[in-house]
């Protein structure tokens, strides 16, 4: 059984092709355009800070441009996937040594002027809903957290995320189950917390 952890040991070995082939700047520019948005709401649901993702998103870009020549064809999302939790970790561990830690609010950068920004109350709720799910995100491991929100979030099948991670469907649905129960424990002890301070005077 791979683990996660052993990824950057086996530099993604297998993602990558014995043989070197040739890579244009379209296809670069193609991977960019077919993974970009995954990656990014990756490195945030494995706890890069919004502030930060912009950069991480590129180093992980840069490394794949460095390595795509190779990178087995059709086995791109899973390098980038791969690189990605590396890098999200990196800047987990030097955002924790930082300890800043802010959440953003959501813009429409495609249509600034049109009057689709939600409510002061509904940004409210949006930042403490994700600053909640944060929270518990924060708590699971890196192989429990990769699996949940590809799941939950990404709505990937076990299959898929077994073939991404390079790991058996088994160890996906484990690590699923076991992500599941972690996440629903601790929505229980928030809620309780809530309900306790809801009923103080």
């Amino acid at each position: 059984m791979a683990a996660l952890s052993n990824l950057n040991e086996l530099d993604l070995e297998v993602a990558t092709s014995q043989t070197p082939r040739t890579v244009t700047t379209a296809e670069l520019g193609a991977l960019f355009r077919e993974h970009v948005q995954f990656i990014a709401r990756s490195l945030r649901r494995l706890g890069v800070p919004d502030s930060d993702v912009d950069d991480t998103v590129q180093e992980v870009f840069v490394i794949a441009s460095r390595k795509l020549e190779t990178i087995a064809r059709g086995a791109e999302r899973s390098f980038l996937y791969g690189t990605a939790m590396r890098v999200a970790s990196n800047a987990r561990r030097v955002g924790k040594r930082a300890q800043v830690r802010r959440v953003d609010a959501p813009v429409d950068e495609e249509h600034p002027g049109f009057d689709t920004a939600p409510s002061v109350e509904e940004l409210v709720d949006q930042r403490e809903a994700r600053a909640a799910l944060d929270a518990v995100l924060e708590t699971m491991t890196v192989e429990m957290r990769a699996v949940f929100t590809l799941y939950e979030l990404e709505e990937m099948t076990t299959a898929e995320i077994a073939s991404l991670l390079g790991v058996p469907q088994g160890t996906v649905s484990s690590r699923l189950r076991r992500a599941r129960e972690h996440f629903e424990q601790h929505v229980r002890a928030m809620q309780a917390r809530t309900d306790r301070e809801g009923r103080e005077p």
